[in-house]
């Protein structure tokens, strides 16, 4: 087993890539504490670990405020001792609008979840991983921000993906002198449930210079599956990334080359 008796915190791990990498980290060997707004998938999810054989614990919360980050940390160490693995996934793709059409309120709410949310939990981790004489750091990005900039109306969610990638690239050499590394993830399009939380509005107002052919994924012509992302997850987590950090791991069937 890749992760046995790791101890593995990820944020938004009760549905979508964040579940598919508990559930997979599990299967490991890994023990797993998760956060995520909804209770009662956050229970769905430590329920699944547990049938495989795992153990998990959730605390149901916004990954925004800084006393539940400190306290889910808290109790993943008080539960296990330890802290090996952090996972800051919890995202959000909020208002797609023109610029002009954003309102500072809806722009703060995109990046506290998605920027501030990364922070905090990588924050808050930092002693633990330092204590266990090191540690995987893996930030779920996307595409957007990084390579694509031809999605209009995604101006907020792609500024707060680039951040992730940047606070990711300086935290890499900040903490190399205790081996604990961070990379990211950066998924195309995804089978999850982000949609959800997702608002197009008057993208019909910006104009589009250019238009791509159907099947536009080159790479079988079909979104990942949370699984795949997850997999590529699990590597950056493992030994097998043990001289990795710094970087981005693309997984989006070679989307971003075609179309960014």
């Amino acid at each position: 087993m890749k992760l046995k008796d790791r101890v593995a915190l990820i944020t938004g791990g009760s549905s979508g890539i964040g579940r598919a990498a508990a559930v997979a980290m599990a299967r490991e060997g890994a023990n797993i504490a998760l956060t995520a707004r909804r209770a009662e998938r956050c229970e769905a999810a430590v329920a699944e670990i547990e049938g495989l054989g795992g153990q998990a614990l959730a605390l149901p919360g916004d990954v925004a405020n800084a006393e539940h980050i400190a306290g889910l940390v808290a109790a993943t160490v008080e539960r296990w001792e330890r802290l090996d693995i952090v996972v800051p996934n919890a995202g959000i793709n909020g208002v797609f609008a023109p610029i002009e059409d954003i309102t500072p309120e809806e722009w703060d709410q995109t990046h506290n979840i998605n920027v501030r949310g990364t922070f905090l939990t990588v924050k808050y981790a930092i002693p633990h991983l330092r204590t266990a004489g090191g540690g995987s750091i893996v930030v779920v990005s996307s595409v957007n921000g990084n390579r694509i900039f031809s999605n209009f109306g995604f101006t907020s969610y792609s500024c707060s993906k680039a951040a992730q990638v940047t606070f990711a690239k300086m935290a890499a050499v900040e903490l190399a002198q205790w081996d604990i590394r961070i990379n990211v993830v950066c998924p195309g399009a995804t089978k999850t449930s982000i949609g959800e939380n997702t608002f197009p509005r008057n993208i019909d107002k910006i104009r589009i210079p250019r238009e791509f052919p159907q099947g536009m994924i080159p790479l079988q012509q079909r979104a990942a599956s949370a699984e795949e992302v997850a997999n590529a997850i699990l590597f950056l987590a493992s030994d097998e990334a043990s001289y990795i950090t710094g970087t981005e791991m693309y997984v989006d069937g070679a989307l971003s080359l075609f179309q960014g």
